[in-house]
C-alpha cells in the first residue's frame, strides 16, 4: 500500500526579472513562489525511498527563477511544475507565483497564478 505525502514550500522569496512590460525585462522585482508536491511512498519503504529532499525542490525553483527574464507567471509555474514532476516519487504538483508590486490603477496586494498538474496530465 502506498502513502501520499504533501510536501510544501511556501513563500519562497526571489528578486528576478519577470513581466511583459519593457521595464520588467530590465529591472528585477520581488516574486514569491509556493510549491506543493504530492509524493508517493510505499508502505515499509526504508531510508530515503519515497522521501523528497526539500533542497532539491527549492533549488529547482531557484534555478527556474534565476534562468533569465520570464515574460509571464504562467510560464514560470509551468516550468517549475514540469521539472518537479520529473523528481522520483512526485505524482502531482501545485505551483503558485505571486508578484506583490503590480502597476495597476488601484490597490492590489499581489497578482498570482497557480498551476495544479499531475504526472499523467
Amino acid at each position: 500500500m502506498a502513502h501520499t505525502f504533501i510536501v510544501k514550500l511556501e513563500a519562497m522569496s526571489f528578486h528576478t526579472r519577470v513581466g511583459a512590460l519593457p521595464h520588467e525585462a530590465e529591472i528585477a522585482q520581488s516574486l514569491e513562489v509556493d510549491v506543493s508536491a504530492w509524493v508517493s511512498r510505499n508502505e515499509g519503504a526504508r531510508g530515503s525511498d519515497g522521501i523528497l529532499d526539500y533542497r532539491e525542490l527549492y533549488d529547482l525553483v531557484s534555478d527556474v527563477v534565476s534562468a533569465g527574464h520570464i515574460l509571464y507567471l504562467e510560464d514560470l509555474v509551468s516550468r517549475v511544475a514540469d521539472q518537479a514532476l520529473e523528481i522520483d516519487g512526485v505524482t502531482r504538483v501545485a505551483v503558485t507565483a505571486r508578484k506583490p508590486h503590480v502597476a495597476l490603477p488601484g490597490p492590489l496586494a499581489y497578482a498570482q497564478v497557480t498551476l495544479d498538474r499531475a504526472r499523467d496530465d
